[in-house]
């Protein structure tokens, strides 16, 4: 069965179209107007192997808030859909990964239910390039909402703006990665209610 999403969402802020393939090779194609949110995006499919195309059309002459923001809902949703019952899958995953002096540790569950969990270390430069640090926790909260996961994101340390945000998006990359992946030994849906919907609160 293909586990494929595909969600449109238009608003007065934003026009997005996003795809996503979980069983793909890392094929990415995004174009948002934010250049370093159009590289963690890339990040995102090519260390998760999901095939990804994003393409956003916001109102960048505001500022970049609503287009990263209607983005990484949008992306949430087509997560979850290509979902589905997520039957059969390991659910559970974790990853630690190192970008130079950045290190970021990363849990999640696929439970049917959001909950974020976002620790990075403090005195950021405020900026990289037009994007704004402190979007990446609202990223995060967006995507969570929308994938109806629990995700859990510590920065142990880290000095460099860019470095920090990397290491997160590709550290979520592989937990999502190997939580999504298909357990051999598991033939239901890995919860004692017997579904991970977004519609019920599984254990």
């Amino acid at each position: 069965m293909s586990r494929t999403g595909r969600v449109e969402r238009v608003t007065k802020e934003s026009n997005v179209l996003v795809e996503i393939d979980l069983d793909g090779s890392g094929r990415t194609e995004v174009s948002t107007g934010v250049g370093f949110y159009d590289h963690m995006l890339s990040q995102l499919g090519r260390h998760g192997l999901f095939d990804l195309t994003v393409k956003t059309e916001g109102d960048l002459h505001i500022d970049p808030h609503h287009t990263v923001e209607d983005t990484s809902i949008a992306l949430g949703a087509a997560f979850r859909q290509a979902l589905g019952d997520a039957k059969g899958v390991r659910r559970f995953a974790n990853s630690l990964v190192p970008l130079d002096e950045a290190l970021a540790r990363v849990a999640v569950d696929l439970a049917g239910r959001a909950y974020l969990v976002h620790t990075e270390p403090e005195n950021l430069a405020p900026m990289i390039g037009e994007y704004e640090t402190a979007l990446t926790r609202h990223i995060w909260e967006s995507f969570v909402n929308s994938a109806q996961i629990c995700l859990h994101i510590d920065v142990l340390r880290g000095r460099n703006a860019h470095h920090v945000a990397e290491c997160q998006f590709k550290g979520v990359a592989r937990a999502l990665r190997d939580a999504v992946a298909f357990d051999p030994r598991e033939t239901g849906v890995p919860s004692t209610k017997g579904t991970l919907s977004a519609d019920t609160r599984s254990s």
